[in-house]
Parts: C-alpha cells; sequence; structure tokens
C-alpha cells in the first residue's frame, strides 16, 4: 500500500485560498497525478487543500472523502504564564495584555534543541509546550484518524506497528498540511512530532509517499521513498514557493 501525503498550494491564508502562483502549482500537480492510479481521494476541509485537490479531481472525475483530522495541525501554546516559552516564541503579538496563542510547533532551535523531551518518542508529551497548550489532544485526534482509516484498507495498529491478514496494493492520496503531514509521519514512525515540524521542509504541492512493508507475516511498517518531492513543478518551468521555509541568512528579507 501506498500513501501520498500531498501539501496544498501556494497559499493566502487570510483567504484561506490558493493564489495565483498555487494555482499554477495545483495544474501541474493535476498532470503528475492522473499518471497515478489512486485508489480513494482525501482532503482536509481547509479551503486551501480542496482547492488543489479540485484540480486534480477534475482532471480525473473523481471524488475526495473529507477527513477532519486533515486540516492544518491547529494545537495552539499560552505563553502567557511562562517566561521560557516566551522567548521559545519571540515577536508574539499581544492583544488586551495578553499574549496571543501560538502554533505550537512553531518555537525557535535555541529552546527546543535545549530540551530532549522534545527528541523522544513520547517524551514531548510531557513537554511544557504540551502542558501549556491543547498539543497532546490534538495529536491524539490525528493518530486515531490515520488508525482508523487504515484499518479501512485492512491494517490495524498493533504496538508499533500494523497487523495484517492479507495486505493490498492501494495507493491512497492525501490533500492535507504540513503540520498535518508531519503529525502522520510521527505516529506512524513512532517518533517525536517535533523532529519532523522543525527539520523538514515540504513545498506547497510537494509530495510525500509512504509505503508499507511487511518482512515479517502480518506485520507492517511504512517507509518513506520521497519527502517533498516537487519534481511536477520542475516539469513545469517553475520554482517552488518560499512557504513553509524560514530566513536562510538572518539578514534576509523571509520570515524570520
Amino acid at each position: 500500500m501506498r500513501i501520498l501525503l500531498i501539501r496544498h498550494g501556494d497559499p493566502d491564508y487570510e483567504r484561506d485560498a490558493l493564489t495565483e502562483r498555487g494555482k499554477v502549482e495545483a495544474a501541474l500537480l493535476a498532470e503528475r497525478m492522473a499518471k497515478e492510479d489512486v485508489t480513494d481521494f482525501y482532503v482536509s476541509p481547509l479551503g486551501r487543500a480542496r482547492e488543489t485537490a479540485e484540480y486534480t479531481l477534475k482532471r480525473n472525475g473523481r471524488m475526495a472523502s473529507v477527513l477532519d483530522w486533515l486540516q492544518e495541525f491547529p494545537a495552539r501554546v499560552d505563553i502567557n504564564g511562562s517566561e521560557a516559552l516566551q522567548r521559545a516564541y519571540p515577536d508574539t503579538e499581544k492583544e488586551d495584555g495578553r499574549f496571543r496563542k501560538r502554533i505550537a510547533w512553531d518555537m525557535v532551535p535555541s529552546y527546543w534543541q535545549k530540551q530532549p523531551e522534545y527528541f523522544t518518542g513520547d517524551g514531548w508529551k510531557d513537554s511544557e509546550v504540551a502542558r501549556c497548550s491543547d498539543l497532546n489532544k490534538v495529536y491524539e485526534m490525528v493518530s486515531a484518524g490515520v488508525d482508523e482509516l487504515l484499518a479501512q484498507y485492512g491494517y490495524h495498529r498493533e504496538a508499533g506497528w500494523y497487523r495484517t491478514h492479507q495486505g493490498n496494493r492501494d495507493t491512497i492520496a492525501l490533500y492535507c498540511h504540513f503540520g498535518a503531514t508531519c503529525a502522520v509521519l510521527s505516529h506512524l514512525w513512532n517518533v517525536s512530532p517535533f523532529l519532523l515540524w522543525q527539520n523538514l521542509a515540504m513545498a506547497p504541492t510537494s509530495v510525500t509517499e509512504v509505503f508499507t512493508e511487511e518482512r515479517e507475516k502480518g506485520i507492517v511498517t511504512f517507509r518513506a521513498s520521497k519527502i517533498g518531492d516537487i519534481s511536477h513543478l520542475y516539469a513545469g518551468n517553475r520554482e517552488p514557493s518560499f512557504s513553509a521555509r524560514f530566513c536562510e541568512t538572518f539578514e534576509g528579507e523571509e520570515r524570520h
């Protein structure tokens, strides 16, 4: 079985839609996906992901099922009660005298890399960020969604792997978001999501491919063959969007 985790096109976050650039990216992605034998399509409920998927669905005459847990990983951290977290999330804006909540995983490296719990499979669940946010609750929602979906294809979670009585060669495509993709991979691989959120960058319309391995009868694990692949953009003579990255040098004009 293969799972294709596809990030939405270049986003206009204020409108929750695609930019003009994002529409071009989605069209190029659709040409690529027309060559794939996809069993089922799934999509985040958010507009930018649904708009991206629509190019492929119309191209192939297909429909997609909406999965709420595929939305951009929505956990938010409240930094008001912690000076350490206020340093970890610099430049946080205030509203009515209090810091606004931040995306839980959008912290500076000088904070999280000094905290060993963020590197371990379960230790991050007891971290300061987890205590000051709904991180664990949201992650459990994603994990349960992944397991429910895979069970429909005959793969049932057991310890750190999946059990199957009859594997298959289906391909499913999930149109979603960077944060959600990392959470899904974290659950499949039993690793801290912070390692993926902080160390990977997946450009808009990039394709991440994981497939099953059944080296022991009935015991299934997942391995990645592509992470953030954007070959369809290069085929269309398009440079990838900078979205998902931070400034290459501190003096740069890109986001910090």
